[in-house]
């Protein structure tokens, strides 16, 4: 399955959540497909953006770290059917957007928490989260700054060719 529908399958399961085990297990899986996204970049995505994937992959691996690993079936894992990436930028855009609301939904737990346990686990998945969501940030800047460069390549040689033409 590629990367948007992983996404949008993960935002609505966030955003239909209700106790606070669910939301843990849905901010889980989010980090976990973030890493698996990252991963996939790193290995196969576009050259200027590897160092960051790499970056996104271990941060996104350090919120799985930082939450109780849920006990799920390998077929409910999303991140395990990752299959392609598709669109690079619609896939960061969509993954800076689930980031930010895995942030949203941890701050409420942590408001809500009884124990200091759950307080501070959740601040240390918020960050995770936060770092994370600063990496796809940086990737979408490369990527822009990518296609703009090779926009102004590509004028330069029509303009080269109407120049000479």
């Amino acid at each position: 399955m590629d990367a948007v529908r992983l996404i949008v399958a993960s935002r609505r399961a966030l955003a239909g959540t209700g106790d606070t085990p669910e939301v843990m297990t849905e901010v889980w899986q989010a980090q976990a497909l973030a890493q698996a996204i990252g991963s996939r970049f790193a290995v196969s995505g576009p050259p200027e953006l590897r160092g960051e994937a790499l970056g996104l992959t271990e941060l996104a691996g350090r919120g799985c770290g930082v939450l109780d690993t849920p006990t799920l079936d390998i077929g409910d894992l999303r991140a395990a059917q990752l299959t392609e990436l598709g669109d690079a930028r619609e896939a960061l855009l969509c993954l800076g957007g689930l980031l930010g609301e895995v942030g949203i939904a941890l701050v409420g737990i942590a408001c809500a928490a009884d124990e200091q346990a759950t307080y501070w686990q959740c601040m240390e998945a918020i960050d995770a989260a936060d770092e994370s969501r600063d990496r796809v940030l940086e990737m979408l800047r490369r990527l822009a700054a990518r296609d703009q460069g090779q926009g102004q390549g590509q004028g330069q040689v029509v303009e080269r060719g109407w120049a000479t033409g």
